[in-house]
């Protein structure tokens, strides 16, 4: 990888950048993936590229929900294994979840290539492909009956929203990280965390270690509590605040 460095004003951008290219040519990120990182880091630009309020607070309902599920899945793809593979690990450790990948652009070899990536972080990672999620047409139809099948929670991190839908039609909940309020996973998703990954994971682990301790009382407050309607309106007004504060500084 390109060596950065960190007194470059775009160090973390730049850095992010590289581990994507670094997972193209490992096998592991799609090089469609760099163009949808493209525009969520456009997003990330025009929030001011840190986190909100209105993300902070979907970030423990997100939480919330997950350590009040039976069966919670992380579902990864080949952006979200090189960005935060760490993360994944600690997350899915303390709130129970299981941890299965699953792709847009799908061939055994590429599961099977995220998989053994992900293994290093000390994580077991469900591969079987052994189910399908009717109602879909994509390859994101093929999941292991172990995982998303029989999830009851489902985060989706960097998602497109044509699963999103069907999730939700199988009657799943779906927790999504997506810095683009605007888009159809956003608008669909039970709790959308309007937030860059690599803020957001850390965030939800430090939550969930709190939270764990919680009884499920408490937990249940913030989840009823929590409406995703509210959270998007808050970020685009954000937005639309940060730019008017941008232009007013010309």
């Amino acid at each position: 990888m390109t060596e950065i460095p960190r007194t470059h004003p775009r160090y973390l951008s730049l850095t992010m950048r590289e581990r994507l290219v670094e997972g193209v040519r490992l096998g592991v990120t799609a090089m469609q993936g760099l163009i949808a990182h493209g525009r969520g880091e456009a997003f990330d630009y025009i929030l001011g590229e840190k986190t909100r309020d209105f993300a902070l607070k979907a970030e423990r309902a997100a939480v919330a929900m997950m350590l009040l599920a039976k069966h919670p899945v992380i579902s990864v793809n080949g952006n979200a294994a090189v960005l935060v593979p760490a993360d994944i690990a600690r997350l899915s450790k303390v709130v129970g979840a299981k941890v299965e990948v699953n792709v847009f652009h799908y061939s055994p070899e590429r599961v099977e290539k995220i998989k053994n990536y992900l293994e290093k972080f000390g994580m077991e990672v469900l591969t079987a492909c052994d189910a399908v999620l009717e109602g879909l047409e994509s390859a994101r139809r093929i999941v292991d009956s172990r995982g998303i099948y029989v999830a009851d929670v489902v985060l989706v991190p960097l998602e497109d929203g044509d699963r999103c839908e069907i999730l939700k039609k199988h009657g799943k909940k779906v927790i999504a990280i997506d810095l683009n309020p605007l888009s159809r996973t956003s608008r669909m998703a039970d709790i959308t965390i309007v937030d860059n990954i690599v803020r957001a994971l850390p965030n939800m682990v430090r939550m969930a270690e709190e939270m764990k301790e919680w009884d499920r009382e408490g937990l249940e407050k913030i989840v009823e509590r929590y409406d995703n309607s509210e959270v998007l309106a808050e970020a685009v007004r954000e937005i639309k605040e940060h730019l008017e504060k941008v232009a007013d500084e010309f």
